[in-house]
């Protein structure tokens, strides 16, 4: 069985799917409202750029070659210039996810699609449902907005695929739903590695040689009976070192992060299945029901039953 990184785990409850708007190009001065209660939306500015009017009022430019993801549920605007919500202009409102919304150009209200004018900005725009809650530990490590810099070839390489999947009819969905969930995946995993220190810290230590082993081996196989011996030797050091280099890089000792993991996988079961407490409690490595619950009890506040109802 090939071994399933954490990011890829944490991505596979967010997807792209029915939620495009493939190829927008529009001409100032517009604006775009986002109402789709999507925990995450992207937008790549392919050309031209604009002002991204967050909830909390903050602002936020994108030029030509940014890709900024925006988290939470909250309504947002694009705009061409701030000042333009509060003129007479076009505007435009992005709800894919209401009944019955198909998110096509004649539903998002004259949204030009594929026009070749220089001076107007294009945009690709993707909004991702959400399937359960595993991807809630992911959403916890973004800020509430992020930028990164694209290269000019991939501008040029996604607005070409974005044109030709909206004038194609046979898979065209499917394409730009994966076109976009490969671009979220490169935009994070660049996020990442550019944040640094800030980036969460189960992926500073897939970055560290020693951490690395151990930590694959764990979130491969959750329910085995982990120690820091055990870890330590999948990493090929000491007992000692191993837990003062996980301590230190990872913010907490190995056992504590273990824990954590479990019992958010353990969540993510609870709310997205209907295994059993027991059946939820032997797959994140406990072998009865009743140290499971206690231990869930402890890090969630909740016995995992009233943890299950509360969420449903």
């Amino acid at each position: 069985m090939r071994p399933v990184d954490p990011l890829s785990s944490l991505l596979s409850g967010i997807r792209a799917e029915g939620s495009v708007v493939s190829h927008a190009v529009l001409t100032a001065p517009w604006t775009i409202r986002f109402t789709d209660d999507a925990p995450l939306t992207m937008i790549s500015v392919l050309r031209g750029g604009g002002t991204l009017l967050l909830p909390d009022g903050a602002e936020r430019a994108v030029g030509v070659g940014d890709t900024a993801i925006v988290r939470g549920l909250a309504p947002f605007r694009l705009a061409d210039h701030p000042a333009t919500v509060h003129s007479s202009h076009a505007a435009y409102e992005i709800a894919c996810f209401t009944t019955d919304a198909e998110c096509t150009d004649q539903q998002l209200g004259g949204i030009h699609w594929g026009t070749d004018s220089e001076e107007a900005t294009a945009l690709i725009v993707g909004a991702y449902r959400a399937s359960g809650h595993r991807h809630e530990r992911l959403l916890r490590a973004l800020p509430p907005v992020l930028v990164i810099k694209e290269d000019v070839e991939v501008c040029a390489w996604l607005e070409t695929a974005a044109a030709d999947a909206a004038r194609l009819s046979a898979g065209s969905q499917a394409l730009m739903d994966r076109l976009l969930d490969w671009a979220l995946v490169c935009t994070l995993r660049t996020w990442f590695d550019q944040a640094g220190a800030d980036a969460p810290s189960w992926y500073r230590g897939l970055a560290d040689p020693v951490l690395a082993p151990a930590l694959q081996a764990f979130h491969d196989r959750p329910a085995d009976a982990w120690t820091v011996a055990s870890l330590a030797t999948r990493a090929g050091v000491s007992r000692a070192l191993f837990a003062k280099r996980f301590t230190k890089l990872m913010g907490r000792p190995p056992l504590a992060y273990l824990t954590e993991c479990r019992m958010d996988e353990a969540a993510a079961l609870l709310t997205d299945t209907d295994l059993s407490i027991a059946q939820i409690g032997r797959s994140v490595g406990y072998a009865d029901a009743f140290g499971f619950s206690a231990a869930f009890k402890r890090h969630k506040g909740l016995s995992p039953s009233r943890f299950r109802a509360a969420a449903a």
